[in-house]
């Protein structure tokens, strides 16, 4: 892949799903002259200031890393096109990126997004992707523009959804396949053989950052649509709902196909297989939760030293 050797290329991430990206560019010898990502936040219990998964890779790389609080500022500007670059790659950088900067690479800037454009526009693909109940789902390749994931596409590979992934399995075979499709393209890019098509704004979705009020659980809708709520909010942020007037979140759950007439929310029994509560339509077997306060455990640990009774309703009502 010696055409990549003859590029300057600025790479622009921020988290775990950005790293397979920049490994496998600098793993095949693209010249990444600089990689940019966001500031060092404050994590964990200690809020120790903690570098990006990012910024962790580039060091390892001993690639030079520019931090910009907001990378509009002129003098943050200024900083990145010193180093000249003939292209830019992004993977869920962070922070949208100016005309000013779109318009300076000769080759553009490409953005590697998690879904299959135009549908999921935005900053949550695939929570939005398995909330939806989506059957597969993929990534795109496409010219960045000043609007949100709206560029033209240069390439698109998808995978199926299997019924087991959440938004960690999913998110971790993305970031794989996103690596792999940027190194299919970027050759293919320089040797003028990529006809970008643009995007079908009538079949346009969005995936906005997911709300606190995305995560609550409304039992009143169908097991099968919970089931996909609680699998694309997990592990990150976790779907919730309320227990004797407390939050308790759901970690796993599945639906089970069975008459229900008892109202939404209601527990119709528990034990060592599950929390079983009356849905809109079916029933919801709660496997994994977690108790305000405490750690996530199974449904068998839980009931062990709180018994949750049936008849007893869960839920904000």
């Amino acid at each position: 892949m010696s055409e990549i050797n003859q590029i300057r290329i600025v790479f622009m991430g921020t988290p775990n799903f950005a790293v397979p990206s920049l490994k496998s560019l600098a793993e095949a010898g693209g010249n990444v002259v600089a990689v940019v990502t966001q500031p060092d936040r404050p994590r964990g219990r200690k809020r120790e200031l903690t570098p990006s998964p990012v910024k962790q890779e580039a060091v390892e790389l001993e690639i030079p890393v520019l931090q910009p609080e907001r990378l509009r500022a002129p003098e943050s500007l200024a900083k990145v096109l010193a180093f000249e670059p003939d292209l830019i790659v992004t993977a869920a950088y962070g922070q949208i990126l100016p005309k000013s900067l779109l318009d300076v690479p000769r080759l553009g800037c490409i953005n590697v997004h998690a879904s299959l454009l135009p549908k999921y526009r935005g900053g949550a693909p695939i929570h939005h992707a398995l909330i939806a109940g989506e059957k597969e789902t993929g990534i795109t390749i496409m010219y960045m523009v000043e609007a949100l994931d709206a560029g033209d596409i240069l390439s698109q590979s998808s995978i199926p959804i299997e019924e087991s992934d959440d938004v960690g399995t999913l998110h971790n075979k993305l970031s794989v396949l996103g690596a792999e499709l940027l190194l299919e393209t970027i050759p293919d890019l320089l040797k003028g053989e990529i006809v970008a098509r643009p995007q079908n704004t009538d079949e346009v979705t969005y995936s906005p950052n997911i709300r606190r009020e995305d995560e609550e659980i409304h039992w009143q809708k169908s097991a099968r649509q919970l089931t996909n709520q609680v699998r694309g909010l997990h592990p990150w942020p976790v779907a919730f709902t309320f227990w004797e007037g407390k939050p308790l979140k759901i970690w796993r759950a599945h639906e089970l196909d069975e008459p229900v007439t008892q109202l939404p929310g209601t527990i119709l029994r528990a034990g060592g297989d599950g929390i079983v509560v009356a849905t809109g339509d079916g029933a919801l077997v709660i496997t994994e939760l977690q108790p305000a306060g405490k750690k996530a455990m199974t449904a068998e640990q839980l009931l062990r030293g709180r018994p949750m009774k049936p008849g007893t309703r869960l839920g904000d009502c």
